[in-house]
């Protein structure tokens, strides 16, 4: 008996200028949007299928189709996470289901889940790869953001970030060099003039590698990316050294699986980044949810973007405002 009706398309959001990241460089970021409608109600997404993890809106969209029959059968959020592997397929169903158990009761996602009401926060800015002269510019140009998020694609960036912390000796930074780091690469940039002011090192070696022994304690936290995508990967990267963690919902499989990460991180003594894809509003909001567990909020992505969804997530400066309900939630 079909009690829902699912829908889902590709939209390609254009980016401001072209993104730069280790291993790509895009103008543009293919997403996935999802509407699931119930006596009257309707619930959305948005997920990012992303190619470091064999995705594209193709096999995403497969995935969606593939379980048609059963989310317009009337399949629960619980039996979803059994029903599918983590990834952005499973991130746009969980989260249209949560909108839309959200439209159905009038109550905001926060209440169902027995959660804080989410709070306005600081989010951390990303800088792409470039020169080291234009990404520091490109600090100056951002001053408003006291955490700047900085892409490198290698020994090489360490420069940049060296130019960026000269222009910004303010700044906090956050490096994020997707897999691309040597240790002695790493070593070099936790010695920089101006080092304390770098908060994580975000990914510096290719996931499944060991850290132990390869940076010290008293050094920035080392933070998986990668590495990380649900709460089951928790307990080997503590062993293999990592102290912090980037929780995103197109890894975790979506908001159900992120509030389950997050809270197991934060009993083990993880620091928490609530991170994301490049994506919209509609991307973002919810893990806005989770604020309340995350020591670092990096959810900028509607601001790499050139345009947006109707009704999106409002950024005073540096501080992003929790979303309205006409939104998501």
């Amino acid at each position: 008996m079909k009690l829902r009706t699912l829908s889902y398309e590709t939209i390609l959001w254009p980016a401001k200028g072209e993104f730069r990241i280790s291993r790509s460089a895009l103008s543009a970021f293919p997403v996935v949007q999802v509407s699931i409608s119930e006596a009257g109600a309707i619930g959305r997404s948005e997920c990012r299928p992303y190619a470091r993890y064999n995705e594209t809106p193709e096999t995403v969209s497969a995935q969606i189709e593939d379980i048609r029959s059963e989310i317009e059968g009337g399949l629960s959020i619980e039996e979803l996470q059994i029903r599918m592997p983590a990834g952005a397929a499973r991130n746009a169903l969980d989260c249209a289901l949560w909108d839309l158990a959200a439209k159905k009761s009038g109550k905001p996602i926060s209440e169902l889940l027995d959660l804080p009401v989410p709070s306005a926060r600081k989010t951390a800015f990303t800088l792409s790869i470039d020169t080291p002269s234009k990404m520091a510019a490109a600090a100056v140009d951002a001053a408003v953001f006291s955490i700047l998020k900085v892409k490198i694609g290698g020994n090489d960036g360490i420069t940049a970030c060296e130019a960026i912390l000269n222009a910004r000796p303010d700044a906090q930074l956050i490096v994020d060099a997707n897999e691309a780091l040597t240790p002695n690469g790493l070593e070099k940039l936790c010695g920089i003039s101006l080092a304390a002011n770098i908060a994580l090192v975000e990914q510096p070696y290719a996931a499944g590698t060991d850290l132990m022994g390869l940076f010290s304690e008293a050094g920035p936290k080392i933070c998986a990316d990668e590495s990380l995508h649900t709460s089951q990967d928790l307990e080997k990267l503590r062993l293999a050294g990592y102290r912090a963690v980037n929780v995103k919902l197109d890894k975790t499989g979506g908001l159900t699986e992120a509030l389950k990460t997050m809270r197991q991180a934060r009993i083990m003594g993880f620091e928490v980044m609530a991170g994301c894809m490049v994506g919209s509003s509609l991307a973002m909001a919810p893990m806005t949810v989770l604020e309340s567990f995350a020591d670092y909020i990096d959810l900028d992505g509607p601001l790499l973007l050139s345009e947006d969804v109707p009704n999106p997530i409002k950024y005073n400066g540096e501080v992003l405002l929790p979303p309205g309900q006409a939104l998501w939630g």
